[in-house]
């Protein structure tokens, strides 16, 4: 242990500082300060390290907004009732932390996604599931009651049709980013009995919100880091965005256009327009002949499925009228 000094040392120490036998080093505490005030310090918590970065996280969010654009349009149509769903919150956490904050019981599903490694899990909330089966059993969802209890394997089955659709819509978002298949692993209504990584393990997870008036609820989806690992390269902000920029490539254009290229389409060609009378109308005869303001040698309106898109002269090709094209035209030129 150090010596210390007792309450005489300590008087005759502060009197030699005042006459002059002792100099401060005042420039190097000055120097020490002045570091320390320069010094930036960032807090840092060991136990939630983040470990995806600001960009990789709007890049989720971006990714996931529209899942849930589709996932509306979708759960709408089988519901026949509108279907709100919006990305709530994105966030890092230990899987600990999620796994707390859920409801006990609840709907928790395990998600495989192959090629990638591990489980990632879905959560929906029973103030939402439970309006969902009475709609898909007839009820108005209005008065629905929400029971704390499990899902019976009726109610499991029924809630399977949403999450094979759910499924099959991340598959779809997915696979601009990897070639992935998404499948349905187990079904557990007690959070707390699955463990898919380590209490202390940072996981990504993805709140949203789905409303079904008057209802709204909860759905939460947990990406452990470990199963994003490998794809985190292509969550970067500008490789995101020229990802995101191919989604309509070339070989998905050429695919459309060799589909569209059989369609049949009704063209027709408009001579001249004019007006007249219904008394005119109602006495015409075989051999009347009605004039419009149009030049016999001025162009025609050449109409595709009703729309005005080219101009074309009329004449005669191989014993049978026909017209040739001049040019495109818009729907403000007027012929």
């Amino acid at each position: 242990m150090a010596d210390v000094l007792d309450q005489t040392e300590i008087d005759a120490l502060l009197a030699a500082v005042e006459s002059g036998d002792v100099k401060q080093d005042t420039s190097a505490a000055f120097a020490a300060s002045e570091a320390e005030r320069l010094r930036e310090v960032q807090t840092y918590d060991f136990k939630r390290p983040e470990r995806v970065s600001k960009d990789q996280m709007r890049a989720l969010e971006g990714l996931h907004e529209g899942f849930a654009r589709n996932f509306g349009a979708s759960l709408s149509g089988l519901l026949r009732t509108i279907v709100e769903v919006r990305v709530a919150t994105v966030e890092q956490l230990t899987y600990s932390e999620f796994i707390h904050s859920l409801p006990n019981p609840t709907n928790f599903n395990l998600l495989t996604a192959e090629p990638l490694e591990g489980q990632m899990c879905l959560e929906i909330s029973p103030l939402i599931i439970y309006p969902v089966i009475d709609r898909l059993l007839g009820g108005s969802n209005n008065d629905a009651f929400i029971p704390q209890r499990p899902l019976t394997m009726i109610e499991m089955r029924l809630v399977k049709r949403i999450t094979d659709r759910l499924l099959a819509t991340l598959t779809e978002v997915w696979s601009n980013l990897i070639d992935v298949k998404f499948s349905l692993g187990e079904v557990e209504s007690n959070p707390h009995l699955v463990q898919i990584v380590a209490p202390n393990e940072v996981v990504v997870v993805i709140g949203f919100e789905l409303k079904m008036r008057p209802r709204s609820g909860t759905m939460s989806f947990c990406i452990p880091f470990n199963v994003i690992e490998p794809v985190m390269s292509k969550l970067a902000t500008q490789g995101w965005l020229a990802y995101k920029t191919r989604s309509g490539d070339e070989s998905k254009v050429e695919e459309v256009t060799g589909h569209l290229k059989h369609a049949q389409v009704d063209v027709r060609a408009v001579m001249a327009r004019t007006t007249i009378t219904v008394q005119d109308l109602l006495s015409l005869a075989p051999g009347d002949i009605i004039q419009t303001g149009k030049r016999a040698d001025s162009e025609l309106e050449l109409q595709v499925a009703g729309e005005p898109k080219l101009a074309c002269r009329l004449g005669r090709y191989k014993n049978r009228r026909a017209v040739q094209i001049t040019r495109s035209i818009t729907k403000d030129d007027r012929i």
